[in-house]
């Protein structure tokens, strides 16, 4: 059982397909279900990415844009 709670529970399905879209962007071949096999290196370049997207986002929200 995983302790992970997001924020906005209604999103966790969006973060699903973020994440997906991200880990094709940067060339991870993330799957669903089991990933085992992607090393830490690969499993956290998707987290990494995925954050500086998100903050490039508010960023711009932030500014107007």
């Amino acid at each position: 059982m995983s302790r992970n709670r997001g924020a906005v529970p209604e999103a966790r399905a969006a973060l699903e397909q973020f994440k997906f879209e991200v880990a094709n962007e940067i060339g991870v071949p993330l799957s669903k279900g089991y990933n085992g096999d992607l090393t830490s290196y690969q499993n956290g370049s998707v987290g990494g990415y995925m954050v500086k997207k998100m903050i490039e986002a508010q960023e711009r929200l932030m500014a107007g844009e």
